[in-house]
């Protein structure tokens, strides 16, 4: 089983204070976003960021946290009624996703979560084949209770609902939106990549012009199937592509992603250690972000010898 993964995010062009601060709702922009009248004072304690992209049939909210951890979380907006997905782990930003929520003033009909535990209380949650089993076992229950133990009463209590698992390959309609699950990444927990309706791809992991790190990609094999999964992503035609760590990225992060993974294998297999790795895969992407990682990565790759 592996570990579960953090990467940072930055934020995004709608601030938490614009949206907090705004005189009167307007859930339907992409560029004002706030609560319901009457609430100032408590939405001037918002955190976190959201941005919103009209997808037609749907829209999707995207929320990041600005959290220790930097995890995002999503609202799926239907005709009448809304699905959340992912929802934040911390109390202060639970606040402000359900206020959030609130300015919208559609109930929510279902509440996925795919990768991570947040804020559903008793709620009943959609989870991927076989994550039902993942939440209760050690790893996940032990990762839990580290945070708890790291946080405190900064984190929302463990979900109590009940959980109903979608399978692989199976397309369900939420909201009146088609979510199509099919497998993620064979080196990441067994959750899902979720096509939501034909424009958008959600993944553990949104695709972006950097360097990798070992926490994307531990070994040669891991590699590959991070390659496979981008691929697999690629061929909807998808326009978004999300995750729970990292910006929303676009088709053209995808091809680079895979084209970058592929340099990965190609200097994995010509280069003698670790050092020289990490020396070529700089040369071959200079100035890209996230070298500082390379080291750990260049590391993980070599001891899977």
């Amino acid at each position: 089983m592996k570990k579960f993964f953090f990467i940072a995010a930055c934020a995004v062009a709608v601030s938490a204070a614009a949206w907090a601060q705004s005189e009167s709702c307007n859930a339907q922009t992409t560029t004002e976003n706030c609560c319901n009248a009457g609430e100032s004072t408590e939405c001037c304690a918002a955190v976190g960021t959201f941005d919103v992209q009209d997808f037609g049939n749907f829209k999707l909210h995207t929320y990041l946290s600005g959290d220790q951890m930097d995890d995002a979380s999503f609202i799926i907006e239907g005709a009448d009624s809304l699905v959340t997905m992912e929802q934040p782990l911390f109390k202060a930003n639970a606040a402000t996703y359900d206020k959030y929520i609130k300015s919208l003033g559609k109930p929510v009909a279902h509440r996925i979560s795919d990768f991570h535990l947040g804020n559903t209380g008793a709620e009943t949650l959609l989870v991927p084949a076989g994550m039902t089993e993942v939440f209760k076992g050690p790893e996940y229950s032990g990762m839990m209770a580290h945070f708890a133990n790291q946080y405190g009463d900064a984190i929302v209590a463990l979900p109590t609902g009940k959980t109903e698992e979608v399978a692989f390959d199976t397309t369900v309609t939420l909201a009146g939106v088609p979510f199509t699950f099919t497998k993620g990444a064979s080196n990441d927990f067994p959750g899902a990549d979720i096509l939501i309706g034909k424009d958008v791809v959600y993944m553990h992991f949104a695709p972006a012009k950097a360097h990798t790190n070992a926490l994307y990609a531990s070994s040669v094999a891991g590699v590959e199937a991070r390659i496979a999964e981008l691929e697999q992503a690629l061929a909807t035609g998808a326009k978004l592509f999300v995750g729970s760590h990292g910006l929303p990225g676009t088709a053209d992060d995808v091809r680079f992603l895979i084209d970058y993974l592929k340099k990965v294998q190609q200097l994995r297999a010509s280069q003698s250690d670790a050092e020289s790795f990490v020396t070529a895969l700089t040369a071959a992407y200079p100035g890209l972000p996230g070298a500082d990682g390379l080291g750990d990565f260049a590391k993980a790759l070599y001891a899977a010898e």
